[in-house]
């Protein structure tokens, strides 16, 4: 008997073996899909250098707000990686996946269980109740001897991966919504400080032209334009008063709080717009969190097609058990002559289905070319959106610049008109047509200056982030 337990056994082993050599992977080879990414870019014409090699660190280290050198905006941004719910969810979800791919990595393991009772019958025509004690260890394992499992487990790995790409998206978006949301603040801020200083302005010119008419020297018109600049003057301060509220809301809920639990103080707009370094790589744009997330869904949909073609081929599974079974009393349970064991060995093969094992294949084999077409895709709308905000860069600034030599000119032109009109030389209308476009000016320099920075933020977001590419590392399948 001992004999032929031992060879069972070997069987058993030799067969675990040759599964385990035989094992295989029936997906296509795993390349890349190619992309026709240029090295060079249209709006080729930027800065040269870095501003400093601390920006270029910060920068591959994803910290790129630290180029803006405004503290203030640093402090919010270390918070959004705390509160804001968006990352929550971001962080669940990578969870989740690697929750799933440690169950499909525990399938290639064999399960083991064990299993015991106590049980006590007898009958109203017996002597007497019986009772009996039994005590089973079990064991079953299906090797992998087409892949289909180690697929399955890599195609889940790379899920994992587009995931964490999914994680870096949304922070990258709530950091670049963030910025953009503070810098709007400053500016209105900065114009609602203009606009006091342009109120004040007003009020001194209307007191000048209730003077002028009182001693009848001014026509009521000329009052009563005059009040109605300044009043027109005060209903913008009052809008750009609404449109600060909204932004510190906005940037409220991005850091996971209430608008009435948070308020930011005015102060100094920090309107440094960084320099973009000479000869940007293009090969930056690969590092995207969405183009990361777009290549890992095409490494899974590839290894899914190995899951479905390993459906062609017979499934095995070994099943080991023993046991003992036995009355009182318990130390009987561990006599020799009470064992129980089984080997087992079963083999399963689908003869006919009528075309679903291939139509699952050919499904795979679509959603692989669905999955290339939408990773070329997002890198080219990738390529698109850094073209933009390189163009947007380089012609706001040319035009911040001939706005400002503008507002220069019409500040003096708007002097003065004034003193002509204090002179009695110039009717009051062209000091309101002066004052007007001098106004203007000087807001719309404000504005540029935001479209600028708001245009640096574009950028960056649309290279990633920065240099490194956190979330692909650290996963792998078993």
């Amino acid at each position: 008997m001992a004999v032929k337990t031992y060879r069972i056994i070997s069987q058993g082993i030799s067969l675990t073996l040759l599964a385990l050599l035989g094992a295989c992977s029936m997906a296509p080879h795993d390349n890349a899909p190619s992309l026709d990414v240029s090295t060079t870019w249209k709006s080729a014409q930027v800065a040269e250098g870095w501003i400093s090699a601390d920006a270029a660190r910060a920068w591959e280290a994803g910290e790129w707000w630290t180029l803006f050198k405004d503290p203030v905006l640093a402090g919010l941004m270390a918070r959004v990686e705390i509160s804001n719910q968006n990352l929550a969810l971001a962080v669940a979800n990578v969870a989740q996946a690697q929750a799933l791919l440690a169950q499909q990595q525990a399938a290639l393991w064999p399960t083991l269980g064990v299993q015991g009772g106590v049980q006590r019958s007898g009958g109203s025509g017996s002597t007497g109740a019986g009772s009996s004690i039994t005590a089973n260890l079990s064991a079953s394992w299906a090797p992998d001897l087409w892949g289909r499992l180690g697929d399955a487990a890599r195609a889940q790995a790379a899920s994992v991966q587009a995931s964490q790409a999914d994680l870096a998206n949304a922070r990258l978006s709530a950091q670049g919504n963030l910025a953009s949301a503070y810098f709007a603040l400053r500016e209105a801020d900065a114009e609602i400080a203009l606009l006091d200083e342009t109120v004040k302005a007003y009020e001194r010119s209307t007191q000048i032209t209730q003077n002028r008419y009182d001693a009848g020297v001014a026509a009521r018109t000329d009052l009563l334009q005059a009040q109605g600049t300044l009043v027109s003057a005060q209903a913008s301060r009052t809008a750009l008063r609404r449109s600060r509220a909204i932004y510190e809301n906005a940037i409220a809920l991005l850091l996971g709080q209430a608008p009435a639990d948070f308020s930011l103080a005015a102060t100094q707009w920090v309107g440094l717009v960084p320099e973009v370094p000479a000869g940007l790589p293009s090969a930056l744009l690969l590092r995207r969190p969405d183009i990361a997330r777009a290549e890992r869904s095409v490494a899974a949909a590839n290894l899914q097609i190995g899951v479905a073609r390993s459906a062609y081929f017979p499934s095995l599974t070994l099943s080991a058990s023993g046991g003992q079974s036995t009355g009182f009393p318990v130390s009987n349970l561990f006599s020799a002559s009470n064992m129980l064991w089984s080997l087992g060995l079963s083999v399963a093969e689908t003869i006919f289905d009528a075309g679903a094992r291939q139509a699952r294949v050919d499904q795979t084999l679509a959603a692989r070319d669905g999955a290339i077409a939408t990773y070329r895709q997002t890198a080219l709308t990738a390529m698109g959106q850094v073209e933009d905000q390189l163009t947007t860069l380089q012609t706001l600034a040319v035009q911040a610049e001939q706005t400002r030599q503008a507002a220069d000119a019409a500040a003096r032109v708007e002097q003065q008109v004034l003193n002509s009109y204090q002179a009695g030389l110039t009717a009051y209308t062209a000091v309101v047509t002066a004052q007007a476009t001098s106004l203007s000016q000087r807001r719309g320099l404000l504005q540029l200056e935001l479209q600028r920075q708001q245009a640096a933020v574009g950028l960056i977001q649309a290279l990633g982030g920065g240099w490194q590419a956190p979330w692909t590392t650290g996963v792998v399948a078993q």
